[in-house]
């Protein structure tokens, strides 16, 4: 989610306003005077142009009170929650403001001439939304308008994807045949989809860059404001077909997802890359808060929501921009998401149900196609939870691997990308040919620090592009690189070996279960002794420890990681014997503790890895649990324990009593070839991730957590294991398997419970 550094740059007029009756009330009021200005909105009151500090109340149509607040520094405010109904007004001493009306989600939108109604061009503009906010938006074209129409996508987020473009590095002479290296869009998929011949439009989400209004994250306006943005670009004369797709990887890739479940009729696929399965799993992993990446990513975007917080917005007004000057008065009215998170510490359906796209992707009825990381440092890896739930979607296509946050555009995703991008946008064969190829290796090396290239065509024979999607649509549904990082150059987000599935969870996937022992090894079967538990101590400082050595970078070919080997008593680890044959596992797992603590509360890491006959240890995955969070939801299986995380479903552990607690390992491809052995341990979350850090709980005094390996309390792990898969490349040195960490074997030696 954070911005791809300066590659994302490859590193480095107003619209018309249409008209609808429905919501004429909800520009400013009418009715009588003020000296500040009110609009209604979904749900919403903004007020602007008080006095800076002056006690504004919110009443309703009767007259009473139903709110009250003060206006910031720059005399505005948000009423939020506001109930929909007619004649609101705002009151500040003995002024009252003219009367508005608020909508409610259930309001029809807007009719076509509203839409119609706003012409776009080239470059910086804006589109008008249905309550009268303008959001600004950055347009790039292949060529002329008059030449057009072209293939079009939108890209919409809280970043700046409506900065002015700028200049692509020495490309001057190249402009007249691509004249986006000269007016670079600020997004990476906006400026790759450029580059690839395809029209783009950037538009900052209301509250952020030049855009009006107040942020919040994915609040319901959020996701009318897309809509309008779909529909609006749609209707413009330049726009092949008179539809869109939509692009972005990270924040505008999860707001496809929101957009798209509002179903705007021009809408013609989204290519959501890197994204969350919910905001839950990624907030709050396990139940256990992410004051790492998460929290630091929503104080990022809130600082750049605030005024002028972007930097490029003051030299906008600077040379003349009226309407990005008026759109910094409410900025300071951005949501403090971060207190909201703290505040709300349990799942709801009112508070998180709505921020959770895998509850609300079945919605979801355009062609789909998704792309993530197993081993994503920022979004993480529960974006396996949407991978089953498109059941709307006329076609779903995923494309998933081991790797990190950016990895999406490697040279083996991004060309199908773009071919899903031709067959349901642009309508045609799909190809990537001329400067796009010629120029890709320094776009790779960019982004990857390796110099790549495209794979060859795979629909250069094809005549048409009925016989393209035809063809197109009887290919598997999920391809999974396995590897990415094997070849040379090593660490390149490039793959030796993939397979192909026609659904998620891969069909032939069977559980395989291995029981921990009290030697400390894996095995087949339940242990045999009648009691038995080994120990190990919370580390309290562990949550806020990284795998990265001093200066080093995640996204580079070969990080410079500093993964410790387990500290005797900070961990408890099991190993199984060499495998005897290939044993490669797609999908999550589930270790099944039984676990006894001597405080009421366990904070818990599992992590799966393979020990190598070269005495390497490679990391493969994590998973984590606060155990008083333990309760399933019924969807549960057997690879995959979902939790509710609900308050009403928390439960404490009563210290000195045995608990059965299962934590979930995030899926994974990964191949265990024959003589490597598997190794899982359960630790205090920590140690494990480039960018995510753990609050962990604290507790007076040594918290000590027994897991037991007997008769009567026999802890296990189950993997997803594709079988009678055999592995068709030799193994891979380590380091190179990009996201997977590698140290030199230390053997652990578990601590027996005294």
């Amino acid at each position: 989610m954070r911005r791809a550094a300066s590659w994302l740059f490859l590193v480095s007029t107003l619209s018309g306003c249409g008209h609808d009756e429905r919501f004429a009330p909800n520009a400013l009021g009418t009715g009588g005077t003020a000296s500040f200005e009110v609009r209604g909105t979904l749900e919403q009151v903004y007020v602007t142009r008080a006095d800076p500090g002056a006690k504004l109340q919110l009443l309703d149509g009767t007259g009473n009170q139903q709110a009250s607040g003060t206006a910031d520094d720059l005399g505005s405010l948000v009423f939020r929650g506001v109930a929909p109904g007619q004649g609101y007004r705002v009151q500040s001493g003995d002024e009252t403001s003219p009367a508005v009306d608020v909508f409610g989600g259930d309001t029809p939108p807007p009719t076509a001439d509203f839409y119609e109604s706003q012409k776009l061009v080239a470059g910086s503009g804006y589109i008008t939304t249905r309550d009268g906010t303008r959001l600004s938006i950055y347009v790039t074209l292949p060529g002329p308008a008059e030449d057009g129409p072209y293939p079009t996508v939108v890209n919409y987020s809280g970043y700046d994807p409506s900065k002015p473009g700028e200049p692509l590095g020495d490309y001057e002479s190249l402009c007249g045949s691509v004249p986006v290296l000269c007016d670079a869009p600020a997004d990476a998929s906006a400026l790759i989809a450029a580059v690839l011949g395809y029209a783009t439009v950037g538009v900052n989400m209301r509250g952020t860059g030049c855009s009006g209004g107040a942020y919040d994250f994915f609040e319901p306006l959020q996701l009318t404001d897309g809509y309008d943005v779909i529909e609006t670009v749609a209707a413009q004369d330049w726009v092949l077909g008179h539809r869109v797709g939509m692009t972005g990887l990270s924040y505008p890739g999860i707001s496809q997802l929101f957009v798209a479940k509002t179903h705007p009729p021009s809408l013609a696929a989204i290519t959501p890359l890197s994204v969350i399965g919910n905001t839950v799993t990624t907030l709050v992993p396990g139940g256990i808060l992410n004051d790492g990446f998460a929290i630091s990513w929503i104080d990022h975007v809130l600082d750049k929501a605030r005024p002028y917080g972007q930097g490029w917005e003051q030299a906008r007004v600077d040379a003349g921009d009226e309407i990005c000057e008026e759109n910094q008065l409410l900025h300071g009215q951005r949501v403090d998401v971060i207190q909201k998170a703290y505040d709300n510490p349990y799942y709801t359906d009112e508070v998180a149900g709505p921020l959770n796209p895998t509850k609300f992707v079945g919605e979801i009825d355009v062609p789909v196609f998704l792309a993530g990381a197993w081993q994503d440092e920022q979004t993480g890896p529960f974006f396996f939870t949407l991978l089953d739930r498109f059941a709307k979607s006329p076609l779903t296509r995923f494309t998933v691997y081991n790797g990190v946050h950016p990895d999406a555009f490697g040279p083996q995703t991004l060309i199908e990308w773009k071919y899903f991008l031709d067959l349901y946008v642009a309508k045609r064969v799909p190809s990537v040919e001329g400067f796009a190829r010629v120029m890709a290796p320094q776009l790779f090396n960019e982004i990857f620090k390796v110099e790549l290239s495209f794979p060859k065509e795979r629909f250069a024979d094809f005549k048409s592009h009925a016989a393209a999607l035809a063809a197109y649509e009887k290919e598997p549904r999920v391809r999974v690189l396995l590897e990415a990082g094997a070849t040379e150059p090593l660490g390149a987000p490039q793959t030796s070996w993939e397979a192909t599935f026609p659904a998620w969870p891969v069909p032939t996937v069977q559980p395989k279960r291995f029981y921990f022992q009290p030697d400390g090894t894996l095995g087949s079967d339940p242990p045999s002794a009648a009691t038995g538990s080994s120990r190990f101590f919370l580390d309290p400082d562990a949550g806020q420890r990284g795998i990265l050595a001093k200066g080093g970078n995640v996204w580079d070919p070969l990080p410079a990681y500093a993964w410790p080997p387990l500290e005797t008593g900070k961990a408890v680890a099991f190993t199984s014997a060499p495998l005897e044959q290939d044993l490669v596992v797609i999908g999550p797992g589930s270790v099944d503790l039984w676990l006894r603590a001597s405080v009421d509360d366990a904070d818990l890491e599992v992590n799966l890895s393979e020990v190598r006959p070269d005495g390497q240890e490679m990391y493969v995955q994590s998973g984590w649990l606060r155990a008083s969070h333990r309760a399933l939801d019924p969807k549960s299986t057997e690879l995959w324990p979902e939790h509710t995380f609900r308050e009403k479903d928390e439960k404490m552990l009563v210290p000195g009593s045995w608990t059965e607690a299962r934590v979930g390992i995030a899926a994974m491809s990964h191949a265990f070839r024959k003589g490597s052995r598997i190794k899982i341990w359960v630790d205090t979350p920590g140690d494990s991730r480039a960018d995510w850090r753990f609050n962990l709980k604290k507790f007076p005094g040594q918290a000590l957590y027994d897991v037991g390996h007997s008769a009567e309390k026999p802890s296990s792990v189950v993997l997803s294991v594709v079988p009678g898969m055999s592995v068709p490349t030799p193994l891979p040195p380590c380091p190179s398997l990009r996201g997977q960490q590698c140290r030199a074997l230390v053997e652990h030696v578990n601590q027996p419970t005294p």
